[in-house]
């Protein structure tokens, strides 16, 4: 019985030390990491994208949600084990955001190697160019070294690990990405979601919510 209460002593110390350091680590790392700005409307629809299959064209990203509204995710790294796992995840919302009559798309910063390549087939969405990185914006968030010291960076590499999701799951470049859910004409922007650390996911149910704000009535107008 001593031994068993010992133990349990033992193993509740423990948790309350690493608790605490975990709590410090992640203290110093919101202290250093930029805090976001929210983007506005006409910011992001004059963010200029370019097609990344068949005849590269340029267009201006509010053509995507004007008609129908659009859920848009600005991936960070698409080689990312993180960020594929997110992608699955957002696409499991696809039947139900066609039945919305609201489209899904992803933007990414850079289209490097077979980077966007190997991320699409986890997306079921098309996938544009934001070299600008206005969906990284207003003010670009980045996280130093310290990022690495977070335990939840690590879990959530560990997960997307575990479920099968291989890729580079640090990876460089340690801009922030985020999910965005934009209504019709000028409804604005509905869910800004941006990662607070490399790895912090969008509550899929959250998204459906801001989805459903989105009004399908033929001839219901924001402009």
């Amino acid at each position: 019985g001593n031994r068993t209460m010992a133990m349990a002593l033992i193993g509740d110390t423990v948790a309350t030390v690493s608790g605490f350091v975990t709590g410090v680590l992640n203290f110093f790392t919101d202290f250093f990491l930029t805090p976001p700005l929210k983007a506005t409307l006409m910011f992001l629809e004059e963010a200029e994208l370019k097609t990344l299959k068949g005849e590269i064209k340029t267009f201006k990203a509010k053509t995507l949600w004007e008609k129908s509204g659009a859920v848009v995710m600005a991936v960070r790294r698409p080689g990312s084990s993180l960020f594929q796992q997110e992608a699955a995840e957002l696409s499991s919302l696809k039947p139900q955001l066609d039945k919305l009559g609201v489209p899904l798309y992803a933007v990414v910063k850079e289209d490097v190697g077979t980077e966007v390549q190997n991320f699409r087939p986890y997306f079921k969405g098309e996938i544009f160019l934001d070299e600008k990185r206005r969906f990284y914006g207003p003010r670009e968030r980045k996280m130093g070294l310290l990022a690495f010291m977070r335990l939840g960076v690590w879990l959530s590499g560990v997960r997307a690990f575990r479920k099968g999701f291989i890729g580079n799951v640090l990876g460089e470049g340690f801009v922030l990405g985020g999910v965005f859910v934009i209504g019709r004409g000028k409804q604005g922007i509905l869910l800004e979601h941006r990662e607070k650390e490399f790895g912090d996911k969008v509550n899929i149910s959250d998204v459906l919510q801001a989805v459903r704000q989105i009004p399908q009535k033929k001839g219901y107008n924001f402009n």
